[in-house]
């Protein structure tokens, strides 16, 4: 069963994809949008073109682990997404998974791989999607 990760921002989400077996996570792609809507008939295209089956959905958590306003942001974008799927006879499962520090896990990982400014900007998003993927894979190893 594939998966994707999902890191959610304001203008991005960064999408990461598993293996068929649900055991690796590798960056896939950045969504640059204006509204969620541009971004949910990308994702629809994304989540069809890879047969997704489920969605691991980044949680921006504060440090102490309690939800903020961007966690409100989170969840209101996913319902209307759930919505969007729904309207057009889809249903896809998700789940939500701390993704505190992740970003500053793959801006640190691309500052040590020697990666240009202009380049981690490009794919950090998607790095911190891998990032909660992999995250959330390994906690369900068997």
């Amino acid at each position: 069963m594939r998966m994707m990760g999902m890191d959610w921002g304001d203008k991005t989400v960064g999408l990461a994809l598993s293996d068929p077996l649900g055991i690796t996570a590798q960056p896939l792609m950045t969504i640059r949008f204006h509204d969620p809507t541009e971004a949910f008939v990308k994702l629809l295209h994304v989540i069809q073109l890879h047969e997704v089956h489920h969605l691991i959905v980044g949680l921006p958590l504060t440090l102490k682990g309690e939800e903020g306003i961007q966690v409100e942001k989170v969840k209101k974008t996913m319902k209307a997404f759930d919505a969007y799927l729904k309207k057009r006879g889809r249903k896809i499962s998700t789940t939500f998974w701390d993704e505190r520090l992740t970003t500053f896990e793959a801006e640190r990982t691309l500052l040590e791989a020697d990666i240009s400014r202009a380049k981690r900007k490009k794919v950090i998003d998607k790095m911190a999607a891998s990032l909660i993927l992999k995250g959330y894979l390994d906690s369900h190893q068997v």
